[in-house]
């Protein structure tokens, strides 16, 4: 009696682990469809042959009152054991709830692989600074590292001299030695 009272509690931590994930306003009281669906996944309750998605969406529907949109525990307990008739057939009914329950007892949302960082060769290519060309190549040094400022702008050359003017310095030259 004691194990079968253990049970139901991870139960019902399981159920309010899966009630609130994902849904910030959720109280873990009641369990949306969406959610019933990922712990029947998660928990292998759907295993793609006996039991698909499409019957665990059919035994929410069918456990959850005609105007709700969310299930309470006991209305979960009823659908897990509609849905150990459909996933255990050759136990008896007592034996398949047990089994289910035992498939949902403690576990918790799996999240690992949900969202994967895409490997964009895109970027890659986009940020080698070695590929640059035109005025974007003189804004980086030889070992791809921004200049900064020095990169954006033309430094001022003060010197009095037309740019590019190749006799630049032999002014004083001239002068000096002309006298």
């Amino acid at each position: 009696m004691a194990d079968a009272a253990g049970s139901v509690s991870e139960l019902e931590r399981s159920f309010r682990k899966f009630a609130v994930h994902g849904d910030t306003k959720a109280t873990g009281h009641d369990m949306s469809g969406k959610n019933f669906a990922k712990l029947c996944k998660d928990c292998k309750v759907i295993d793609g042959k006996t039991t698909t998605g499409t019957d665990v969406d059919i035994v929410f529907t069918k456990v959850k009152a005609k105007s709700a949109r969310v299930i309470t525990f006991e209305e979960f307990k009823q659908a897990l054991k509609e849905l150990s008739k459909k996933r255990f057939k050759s136990m008896g009914e007592e034996e398949a709830v047990e089994a289910v329950h035992a498939l949902v007892a403690g576990k918790e949302p799996v999240l690992v692989g949900v969202t994967k960082v895409a490997k964009a060769g895109a970027v890659d290519r986009l940020t080698d600074t070695s590929k640059f060309t035109g005025s974007h190549k003189e804004r980086f040094d030889q070992s791809g590292k921004g200049k900064g400022r020095a990169g954006r702008e033309d430094p001022l050359d003060n010197t009095g001299f037309v740019a590019a003017y190749k006799g630049q310095g032999t002014y004083d030259d001239k002068v000096k030695g002309s006298k």
